[in-house]
């Protein structure tokens, strides 16, 4: 089984503290995990699985920590047909860029080639105090795509 690379990108470490509570999860749930927080994109493997963890910042913004990753795919135009991802947003709905920074990167991962796996997670800290418990539940069902 190949590993799954999880891409964090987190300005105050929501983030951070989902995807290792999800790379957890999908370790005792037999996978192995890498987690990555505000990763260049030198430091992935461009096939694989990746599973892009991100809170949103400004007006629907990528974190500092990870817009150099995406800056990186604009300007390089990696050919990422060889990976397969799931996307993980937090935000708050109180703002209308609702989880913008996920929705962005998403499509910037799919318009070079990389193939979303299930269904987005949007994670509104209006609803949940603890963003890592939709994320549990999520993940458990993801893992079943895989």
């Amino acid at each position: 089984m190949s590993t799954i690379t999880l891409i964090s990108g987190s300005t105050m470490g929501s983030a951070e503290y989902v995807a290792e509570h999800i790379a957890e999860i999908l370790e005792n749930h037999g996978f192995s995990t890498k987690v990555l927080h505000g990763p260049s994109l030198d430091d992935l493997p461009l096939e694989g699985l990746w599973l892009v963890v991100t809170s949103t910042h400004g007006a629907g913004d990528l974190p500092e920590n990870l817009q150099s990753f995406a800056d990186a795919i604009i300007q390089q135009h990696p050919d990422l047909s060889r990976v397969t991802f799931g996307a993980v947003g937090i935000g708050s709905s109180e703002y209308d860029t609702f989880c913008g920074a996920i929705r962005s990167l998403e499509q910037l991962l799919a318009d070079h080639k990389a193939k979303r796996i299930g269904d987005r997670l949007e994670i509104d800290i209006q609803q949940y105090e603890i963003p890592e418990d939709p994320a549990e539940e999520w993940v458990k069902e993801w893992a079943k795509l895989l």
